[in-house]
């Protein structure tokens, strides 16, 4: 694959195409020079082949003889010394579509061939400037949207995941090869590697990546925001929240029941954290098959959740406690955060004048209403074993009292606001390897206690190695290369 890809030279814009002052196109392979030089003329006479690396040139590119496209600056690399560790050119000119396309069509002309998704970085991967992790993080760093996603995704970007992995594949390499080696000497009844020490670095490594696997939930948080599932009956006003909350009218408000048919989602950055809002069905029984659809994705939304918020309506009292003992019966209050909301405070209800010790209703303010009812629905939720971590009256439809619930947001996100210097995993794909290796270490560290042939303790441990190596990409198919390269932006 290295020697076809280094066999034809690529070219692509690194820029977003649109308006704006300045447009990047790259090319890279063999051949840059010589193409970019085919279209390019330096005033003074240089000559790109004569270019050092991490040097500019002012010059023109050329449509046709005499016919001057742009004036442009050229930037030269020299492979290796270069992001794909091939010759490459990075042509500024002015933003202009029309520029770039016809740049683009010469390049193409000349030798040239348009760049895949992500080829830049995949030529940097196998050209060995940077291992497979530190690749998916190059596109981690251009998708992140807050300060701790960029922290995250610019430490794996420099090696720093890459090398906790390097040093536990060698301290087990060691141990499994002298392991290996005592099975050419099994006759002779020789032991090679210190069994106490293998026990000890198993604990020590299964231990350590128990760690890692954990610290996923709080890594793909950060990375693509945390899951807050807005839940409640029909017409208690998620829509109008989930539209409030991002500014923006997302999802349909009608005073239908059932309109919401589907989960709804957008993210938005509140406090420093992303979150990841999911408007849900209306929980309600019905008939309706494709409304019967959305209530089963409410429900398995609401499990997936990070934090739910149960939306009640402050107009609908009598509802209030079967939509509590709907979410206590799926809500894990351990591992999920539960806010619940009373809105439409703008609407008048009837007062609760059973808790106002015979006062005139009259007298009742909707102050003094809203609190009262508050103390009913905390009431209602501690005797189902819930411990929401606020009760807010609010107004989706006024805005009312949205702030505070930003505020209650963020503070229930405490452990996204960990410090981001520790290794935090937050690609899906090494989680699964990671579970892998810590799988295959366990069956290792059970044979090895055991007493079991040195064969079979070897084999789990190779597992774990090779799940391991095929985060950095030391072990890769052509089929895992395209899955990940694939989802990347052209020109990166």
């Amino acid at each position: 694959m290295l020697q076809d890809l280094n066999n034809n030279t690529i070219c692509a814009p690194a820029t977003v195409a649109g308006q704006g002052a300045v447009a990047v196109i790259r090319v890279s392979g063999a051949e840059a020079l010589d193409i970019v030089s085919k279209i390019f003329v330096s005033p003074k006479g240089r000559k790109l082949a004569d270019m050092k690396g991490y040097t500019m040139c002012f010059g023109s590119i050329m449509k046709g003889v005499g016919e001057v496209l742009d004036d442009v600056v050229l930037s030269v690399y020299r492979a290796p010394h270069s992001y794909t560790g091939e010759d490459m050119v990075e042509i500024s000119s002015h933003a202009s579509p029309y520029i770039v396309a016809e740049i683009l069509d010469l390049l193409v002309l000349y030798g040239c061939r348009y760049a895949e998704p992500g080829e830049f970085t995949k030529r940097a991967f196998l050209n060995g400037k940077m291992d497979l992790a530190q690749a998916e993080a190059v596109a981690d760093v251009i998708a992140s949207e807050t300060e701790a996603a960029h922290r995250i995704a610019l430490k794996q970007l420099k090696g720093g995941f890459s090398q906790e992995l390097a040093l536990m594949r060698r301290q087990m390499l060691k141990l499994v090869s002298l392991m290996e080696l005592e099975l050419d000497f099994s006759e002779e009844d020789v032991q090679f590697a210190d069994r106490t020490q293998l026990k000890d670095l198993l604990k020590a490594t299964t231990d350590h990546i128990a760690g890692l696997v954990s610290s996923f939930k709080v890594g793909n948080a950060i990375k693509n925001g945390v899951p807050v599932a807005i839940v409640g009956a029909t017409n208690t006003g998620k829509s109008t929240l989930l539209n409030a909350l991002l500014g923006e009218d997302r999802a349909i408000v009608s005073s239908i029941a059932g309109t919401t048919r589907d989960t709804i989602e957008d993210t938005m950055n509140v406090g420093g954290i992303l979150f990841r809002f999911i408007d849900t069905a209306g929980i309600r029984r019905t008939m309706e098959t494709i409304e019967i659809a959305g209530i089963e994705r409410t429900y398995f939304k609401l499990k997936q959740a990070s934090v739910v918020m149960l939306v009640l309506d402050y107009t609908r009292q009598d509802d209030f406690e079967d939509a509590l003992k709907t979410v206590s019966s799926n809500i894990n209050s351990a591992e999920q955060s539960l806010i619940i909301l009373l809105n439409k405070i703008d609407e008048k209800p009837v007062a609760v004048t059973s808790l106002f010790e015979g006062r005139d209703p009259e007298s009742i303010t909707p102050e003094e209403n809203i609190d009262k009812v508050c103390d009913v629905v905390s009431d209602l939720a501690g005797a189902l074993g819930l411990s929401p971590v606020a009760i807010l009256p609010i107004s989706a439809k006024n805005q009312t009292g949205l702030d505070e619930l930003r505020t209650v947001l963020v503070s229930s996100q405490s452990v996204v606001n960990v410090s981001t210097e520790s290794v935090l995993v937050s690609n899906r794909r090494h989680f699964i390897a990671l579970k892998e290796a810590y799988e295959s270490l366990l069956k290792a560290s059970v044979s090895l206690t055991e007493n079991q042939p040195t064969d079979l303790v070897t084999q789990d441990i190779r597992d774990a190695l090779y799940s391991l190596g095929s985060i950095v990409g030391e072990v890769s198919t052509d089929e895992v290369l395209d899955s990940i390269f694939k989802n990347f932006c052209i020109g990166k």
